[in-house]
């Protein structure tokens, strides 16, 4: 089977936090026989910053962001048997969504991959004639990068055929343990893009934390902090390549996970970074969200603080050699139950359950 997939970027993770997720899951499908052409805009510098070369288990096509280029790469869903249209592309996002669907085969699997849940139902409650709620009824499928029963329900609600969450999880050919580098040595690091609905958390939870432990080391990276206001003993070593998030996970004595507002309010929504921490075998503290535990064992596999006194705490307590072993444990764990592999085989098991009901649908 073909599947057309219209996404931000495969190649680039600059202002693109969903990369390796795509990679992760889609080079899983590839070896599962399934052909991958995926269509990414040539937007937002991320071609300037590409973290891969066009991989070879998936066609990449780099189109133009205008309007006479996005007519082509629509047309082409036509000679796919899975046309996905992913939440997020960020210019041309409603044209794609209703051109995929139109130009698509009536035998073909549509799918809407929502990379951000929470926002998008955000939009869906406040905006009756949003372009998604119209595509509805012609979508066979609403697979999510997280969000369990509440982003379900939700989606169901709205007249979501089928709405599954597909979570992030970890590659082990891409995230795995490595010498730690002097550039990345700290107590405390954390990785992420400067959003506005994830800056107050990353002030409470880690600049905070930074400013009431001035003895200690604190590592952040990531687009759009260069502006902003940090304790002294905060360095920012700006964006951080897909290649090198191994040693960004291994070098300091904890990493640390933010979940953005929405995300954190919707639970069961693990972010890349936590299994990519998790297979580098990083001590990982996280903020505290509904679900944790589905994906990692609180104090043995993770340390959750629900503030930045819980994160304050942890880190005066936190020896080397507890750290060690926390990560040692997370990455066992994840290489047993949270792998793109066996994501790859849920998604695959839902293609074939989608393929077979609209063969049903159509011979009756």
């Amino acid at each position: 089977m073909k599947i057309a997939f219209y996404g931000s970027s495969l190649l680039s993770s600059y202002w693109n936090g969903a990369a390796t997720y795509y990679r992760g899951l889609l080079r899983d499908l590839a070896g599962r026989g399934y052909r991958i052409v995926f269509f990414e805009p040539d937007a937002f510098d991320r071609q300037q910053h590409r973290d891969i070369d066009p991989p070879e288990w998936a066609e990449s096509r780099v189109y133009p962001a205008t309007e006479d280029a996005v007519r082509r790469v629509i047309a082409e869903a036509a000679t796919a048997d899975v046309v996905v249209k992913a939440s997020g592309v960020g210019v041309f996002d409603d044209v794609l969504l209703e051109g995929v669907i139109a130009a698509s085969r009536p035998d073909a699997i549509r799918i809407f991959w929502d990379v951000d849940a929470a926002a998008t139902l955000a939009e869906l409650k406040t905006q009756p004639d949003h372009p998604l709620l119209r595509a509805m009824p012609s979508l066979d499928l609403v697979l999510t990068y997280g969000g369990g029963p509440p982003v379900v329900e939700a989606y169901e609600a709205f007249g979501a055929r089928r709405c599954v969450p597909i979570y992030n999880a970890l590659d082990p050919t891409t995230h795995f343990p490595v010498p730690p580098e002097p550039r990345f040595a700290a107590d405390l690091a954390f990785l992420g893009n400067r959003l506005p609905d994830r800056e107050a958390r990353v002030e409470t939870f880690f600049l905070d934390v930074a400013a009431r432990l001035p003895n200690k080391r604190f590592l952040i990276g990531g687009n759009g902090w260069e502006t902003k206001m940090m304790p002294p003993n905060v360095r920012h070593v700006g964006h951080v390549y897909s290649h090198e998030h191994n040693a960004f996970n291994t070098s300091p004595l904890a990493v640390l996970n933010i979940a953005r507002d929405s995300m954190a309010a919707m639970g069961f929504s693990p972010a890349t970074r936590v299994f990519e921490a998790a297979g580098a075998g990083g001590c990982l503290i996280t903020d505290a969200w509904e679900g944790i535990e589905l994906f990692l064992t609180p104090d043995e596999e993770v340390l959750v603080a629900r503030d930045g006194a819980d994160v304050a705490e942890h880190l005066q307590q936190l020896d080397l050699s507890r750290a060690r072993a926390i990560g040692e444990a997370a990455r066992a764990r994840v290489l047993r139950e949270h792998t793109y592999a066996l994501r790859g085989a849920q998604v695959a098991k839902i293609l074939e359950e989608t393929s077979a009901q609209k063969r049903a649908r159509s011979a009756a």
